[in-house]
């Protein structure tokens, strides 16, 4: 069975979604259930210039002052699931690169382990995911190797999803069952998979 998650790892609710599916299926696989987790790229703002800039500056420039507040009941959220959320030292950046590094991964078995990092490293590090050498210590540290290429495929991919309709994320596909959007809860997630 296999689930297909649409996701940028600049996105908390695709983190605090993704820790929770990941949780489920722990319990999934060690119970003796099998599913595949496949992750398909999508970048919140593919225009966002390949230069660092604090992400709480980022989120007030695009949403205005309310976003600080949002950015604070957000990681209060995030923390209820045991991540440590620092928007303090985020750092915006355009993640083009980071989901050519998940293709790379997921070719390696990888995948999940990447992508986790990733999240890990943009959220609560606040290491800059636009810096090619942050990338490949990233990817050693996830048993990734890194390669040239992909850049092609990976516009293709990109554009696949978004003329699929997908507007935001995270999106989860469960084959045969449901498509869930949003911050699901674990119940959710686990009525999906017992469904598909």
């Amino acid at each position: 069975m296999k689930i297909t998650m649409v996701l940028d790892v600049v996105c908390a609710h695709s983190y605090i979604a993704y820790t929770r599916l990941a949780r489920v299926l722990r319990r999934h696989r060690e119970g003796g259930g099998t599913a595949e987790l496949e992750f398909r790229p999508f970048q919140l703002a593919p225009d966002a210039p390949d230069e660092p800039e604090p992400l709480l500056d980022a989120l007030r420039e695009a949403f205005g002052p309310g976003a600080l507040e949002s950015a604070r009941r957000i990681a209060q959220a995030a923390a209820r699931e045991g991540l440590d959320l620092r928007y303090e030292r985020a750092v915006g950046a355009n993640t083009f690169h980071s989901h050519r590094l998940i293709a790379q991964a997921a070719a390696q078995g990888r995948a999940e382990e990447m992508v986790e990092r990733l999240f890990r490293a943009h959220f609560t590090d606040g290491l800059y995911l636009g810096d090619p050498e942050v990338l490949a210590r990233l990817a050693e540290e996830a048993g990734v190797t890194v390669s040239e290429g992909g850049e092609a495929e990976l516009r293709r991919e990109l554009e696949s999803v978004r003329a699929l309709g997908v507007r935001a994320v995270p999106v989860f596909e469960f084959e045969g069952g449901p498509t869930l959007t949003g911050e699901q809860s674990e119940e959710a997630f686990a009525a999906a998979l017992r469904a598909a």
